[in-house]
Parts: structure tokens; sequence; C-alpha cells
């Protein structure tokens, strides 16, 4: 006999609740899973401040959310913020996702296209980059603003001719590969557990969140997929430029695509890409709407920062996440300094991984140095 459509949905509630409270108590008791599983990260949910497991106790971030989130909720209140106006945007890499073992996700990714891929044969020029730029990443001495741009270039490149679903395949397993500098962690595993609460948190009192990202588009919706309570069409990113198999020099708007004969890849051609200030014209064109709420870590979230906190209706607050744990992390004191020293000038709310989160990742994810 079928079961009943609300037995089915008190079960996955139960098994949610089951998974959140198994992590909590292991990261409270120091031990249990390396870390936590994309299914356990998934089944995080924060419905009241009560709800937070990952936070210090005496987490300023935490007060000010929890108060923030209060506030906007309450009719009457002078800071209510009617829901259809409590918009939240999060960058990703360095914010909610590790971005330090060693880079990014995508930069990663292309030194093992470039130079571990058996089934990919780069050309000379790009291998010998690769080569060239490989140990100033592991390293973390840092690349030219000429090496940067280059890369930017590649990210796209070697993927050239690769359908979109061949490519989130292959996102897909590199997710599977660990993380470089952090044991027992898998880089699709990679989420810090602090932040995604607060996104649950959000997602649970009425606010819209979503995901405003330099990251690729592609990226970015295959490493949230089903762990992060963010639906695809609120993930807003940097663009890939696609071709078909048949356009030839065609123009995308005079060309007639044939479902029999071609098929849609990625051109090779450089990202459109969505930092700094074109993080507000993507926000004007993909939510029409003007954030109550924006976390970032970086100057590439500085525009989403700005625009927030500028002739904001309603109250409204920016968040920056400080990269300043090297015990748990691979973290980045210079970079911390520097950007804590921006927040408090720009009137930037900053949040400190070393003193505010109990935990990153899980507790059994330790550097690899230690």
């Amino acid at each position: 006999m079928p079961m009943n459509k609300s037995i089915i949905v008190g079960q996955r509630k139960l098994l949610s609740c089951l998974f959140s409270a198994t992590l909590a108590i292991s990261v409270l008791l120091g031990g249990g899973c390396q870390a936590a599983t994309r299914e356990e990260v998934a089944a995080i949910k924060v419905e009241k401040a009560s709800d937070f497991q990952f936070w210090n106790a005496d987490s300023p971030t935490l007060k000010k959310i929890t108060r923030f989130v209060k506030e906007a909720t309450t009719p009457g209140h002078p800071h209510f913020i009617p829901e259809s106006r409590r918009v939240a945007v999060f960058d990703m890499d360095g914010t909610f996702y590790c971005e330090t073992a060693p880079l990014y996700f995508q930069e990663t990714m292309f030194l093992h296209r470039a130079l571990n891929d058996k089934s990919y044969t780069p050309d000379k020029k790009m291998a010998n980059f690769a080569k060239k730029i490989q140990p100033k990443i592991m390293d973390k001495t840092g690349l030219t603003p000429k090496e940067t741009k280059r890369l930017v270039n590649y990210l796209t490149k070697a993927y050239q001719g690769m359908t979109p679903e061949e490519y989130r395949a292959y996102v897909r397993n590199f997710m599977q590969t660990n993380e470089t500098g952090l044991d027992n962690l898998k880089r699709g595993e990679a989420f810090y557990l602090p932040m995604v609460e607060i996104i649950s948190y959000l997602s649970n009192s009425g606010f819209a969140v979503y995901i405003d990202s330099a990251c690729s588009f592609l990226t970015t919706r295959e490493l949230v997929e089903g762990v992060i309570p963010i639906p695809s069409d609120r993930i807003i990113a940097s663009d890939f430029v696609y071709t078909t198999t048949g356009m030839g020099k065609d123009a995308p708007e005079d060309h007639f695509f044939d479902r029999h004969k071609e098929k849609v890849v990625i051109s090779g051609k450089p990202l459109v890409d969505n930092a700094k200030t074109r993080k507000i014209f993507s926000l004007l064109n993909q939510i029409g709407k003007k954030p109550v709420l924006a976390f970032g870590n970086s100057m590439g979230d500085s525009g989403m920062f700005e625009y927030t906190l500028q002739d904001n209706a309603y109250n409204s607050a920016a968040f920056c996440v400080l990269c300043d744990d090297t015990e748990r992390e691979l973290g980045n004191l210079k970079k911390a300094a520097g950007m804590e020293k921006t927040a408090l000038k720009r009137g930037w709310n900053t949040i400190s991984m070393r003193d505010e989160f109990k935990t990153i990742y899980g507790d059994n994810v330790k550097r690899s140095d230690r």
C-alpha cells in the first residue's frame, strides 16, 4: 500500500534532525567523522537562534545575526522588513567554502586538468604555463597580475568543446579528490559548517538567499547542489561563453540551432568575471531587489557590500569572513589583517574564523603540516 505523503515528509525531517544531531555531538566531543559528509552538511537545519551548534557561544557575529533576524521578522518593530524584501547574498569561495587548499576550486582543477589528467593533452603553451605556476600556487608565493590573467583565460580554454553536462561531470569527479594541505577532507565536503548554519537560519526565517560568486555558474551549481539550501535559479556567478558545434562564425542571435545536428559546448573564450562592481550589476539584472544582508570575504565582494549598505530602505548589514585561522585552516594572517582594516573603515562587520567558529569542517580535519 502506498505510504502517506505526510509520513514520508515526517521521516525525512526526522532523518535530517538525526544527521544534524549526530554531527553536532561529534564536534562537541571532539571526534566522529573525518569531515562532515555532503549528506550531513545538507542535513544542517537551523530554524531558531537556539539551534546553532557550530559557533562559539560568545560569537559577536551570531548575536548580530540573530538580533537582525528577530527585528526583521517582528511586525511593528522599527527594523521590520517585509518578507518580499528579505534578500541575503553570499559569495562562495572563502565565505562558506574553502579557497585555501591551495587556491580556488576552479584554479586547482585547472592544474589537475593540465598536469595530471591522462585523458587530456594540453597544448605546449598551456602545459608549460601550468608547470610554471604550480609551485607558486602550492607554496602561496603569489602570481603576477599577468599570470593571474592568463590563468583565468585557461580556466575555460582547458575545457573547450565540452558540453555543460560533461563539464559538470568533470567537476563532480574532481570533488571526490582530497584537499591539498588539509587531511581527512574531500573537495566536495569543504564547506564551512558555521556559515552553512547561517544560510539555513536565514532561509528558514523568510529570507530569499542567493549566491553571488566569481566562480562559474556550472562549477558553483555542481558544488552546492543537494547540499546548500539555495535553488539553482538563485545562483549568480561568472558566465562561460558558449558556442555550438554548428555555429561557426555566426553571431548567436543570428544562428538557427538544429537540435538534430549540433550541441552546445564551451567555446574556450575567457569567463565573464563576476567580481567587484560587476556583482552589483548582476544583482540588478538577476534579482532586481537590493539585498539587506551581504556576506563575503575579499575585495572581490566589495561591490555587493557597498551596494547593500548604500541608501537602503531597510536595516542592512555586510559581513566579511576573515581567513585568520592558521591552526584548523590554511589561513592568511596578512590578508585577514588587511580585510579587517578595510572592513572597519567601510562599516562592514567582520567574522573571525579563528575566534568565532567552534569547528570549520569537523574536528578531525587537520592541517597536513601539523
